[in-house]
């Protein structure tokens, strides 16, 4: 670019003024004639009204009173029945026609009784095909089982007491030591590590600092805080208020207390509600009768007490003691058991004895085979050598056209087909162009004047 990497070194003068020559200065120049836009947008500013406020309103500017007409009463006329007969007649009975009609004669036949002097044979078809044979009752073969109640006492006996042999209980010698605390004979020895090992030293006496006394400060207290003896308050105008004043809007005019409601809606003429006077009570003459239908009517009846069902009981009482002895006490009496140990069974397979020789039966059984591998079907990827020329002819070099590089005519000390003209104070050189030419690569105008730095 066309511009300064760095301020370079003052010759000529000592201006103060940086290098501000660039290319984008030089294509683009400043238009001074142009002012920038103004905004529209409003300033937020409080802009207070100046002139009288008038008492006016839109209702009051728009609204035209109409005078006010009562409504007419209207006089309901009084009902005058008319004279004379009232016809009943009604178009029916004026257009209609009677017509003498004949009773309608019946199409359905008349219905014909059949009659017979025979007397009915009344068995069915079922009981006439299907007749009972004559067959003799069997006699049965059960055997009757006639119930005959023991004599004896309880002497029946179950099913399990008959089939059921009893064994003896072999219980097996429990080899379990007794849970019974040994008591040894040895007397005593109260002698521990602690009481062997341990050496009593002698504790040196406790220090005790003596209690400082309180000494109050000769000096005053100061109240001051560090934020009061810094701190000091900036010199500064006070916060202007930006709330209206608060100016009493008053009138000397004299107040009519007539208001608009008070003008347009005028008291009407309202008659007082009437008053029903309430009747006084008046008690009825005569005693009242308290008789019911049912007093005057029910008839009572003698009726005895209720007999109770349960016997009555005797009065008499046994000294001697319950017999508290029942069937089920005498014939099953408790039995003298200890609990039964568990029964085990007995292993069958027997525990292996020797030696261990980690030979499993897969390893024992099993044959190794030899494997066969699985021929491949892939094509072999080879790469066939080809005699033809390679033709490396692409898009890009077919249709790629190769653009002139040119040099920025800054680069040289004294650029080719530029005059020169001047420098300035910063060390800059001006060339100035003898023809101007447009490129045919770029649509940018050459510039007609170039700054070289020396």
């Amino acid at each position: 670019r066309h511009r300064c990497p760095h301020k370079p070194t003052r010759i000529y003068d000592n201006g103060q003024q940086p290098c501000l020559t660039t290319e984008y200065v030089e294509k683009y120049p400043k238009y001074s004639n142009i002012s920038p836009p103004r905004s529209l947008r409003p300033k937020l500013e409080y802009q207070v009204h100046r002139g009288k406020m008038e008492g006016i309103t839109t209702f009051k500017s728009d609204y035209l009173p109409y005078d006010i007409v009562k409504r007419p009463f209207r006089v309901q006329e009084e009902l005058v029945p008319k004279t004379g007969k009232i016809e009943l007649g009604t178009t029916y009975q004026k257009d209609y026609n009677a017509h003498k009609i004949q009773p309608v004669t019946l199409v359905r036949p008349l219905e014909r009784k059949h009659t017979t002097g025979g007397k009915l044979d009344t068995i069915p078809t079922y009981q006439d095909d299907y007749r009972s044979w004559e067959v003799q009752r069997r006699e049965p073969s059960k055997v009757e089982h006639i119930y005959h109640p023991p004599t004896e006492k309880f002497g029946n006996s179950t099913t399990f007491q008959d089939d059921f042999v009893p064994r003896e209980l072999n219980p097996r010698q429990s080899f379990k030591p007794p849970c019974v605390a040994k008591l040894s004979d040895v007397p005593f020895d109260s002698t521990t590590s602690h009481r062997t090992s341990y050496i009593a030293h002698q504790l040196e006496p406790k220090f005790i600092r003596s209690k400082e006394e309180y000494k109050p400060s000769n000096q005053p207290f100061e109240d001051l805080t560090t934020h009061r003896n810094d701190f000091q308050g900036l010199p500064g105008q006070l916060a202007k208020s930006c709330k209206p004043e608060n100016a009493k809007v008053g009138s000397n005019a004299h107040f009519n207390g007539v208001t608009e409601f008070q003008d347009r809606f005028q008291p009407w003429l309202v008659s007082l509600p009437e008053v029903r006077k309430t009747k006084e009570y008046v008690p009825p003459p005569g005693n009242m009768d308290f008789n019911s239908t049912s007093h005057l009517d029910y008839v009572k009846h003698e009726i005895s007490p209720a007999v109770p069902i349960r016997p009555v009981s005797n009065g008499r009482r046994i000294n001697a003691p319950f017999q508290g002895n029942t069937t089920t006490k005498e014939d099953f009496k408790a039995w003298g058991s200890c609990r039964q140990e568990i029964t085990k069974k007995q292993q069958e397979i027997p525990k292996p004895t020797g030696r261990f020789y980690d030979l499993t039966t897969f390893k024992s059984h099993y044959i190794p085979h030899q494997i066969i591998p699985a021929q491949s079907f892939k094509p072999v990827h080879a790469i066939v050598p080809n005699s033809a020329p390679f033709q490396g002819e692409t898009m890009y070099r077919t249709e790629y056209i190769p653009k002139k590089q040119e040099t920025c005519p800054a680069n040289y000390p004294s650029p080719p087909g530029y005059v020169y003209v001047n420098t300035d104070s910063e060390g800059h050189k001006f060339f100035r162009q003898l023809t101007p030419e447009f490129s045919e690569s770029n649509s940018n105008p050459i510039p007609k004047e170039v700054a070289v730095l020396s």
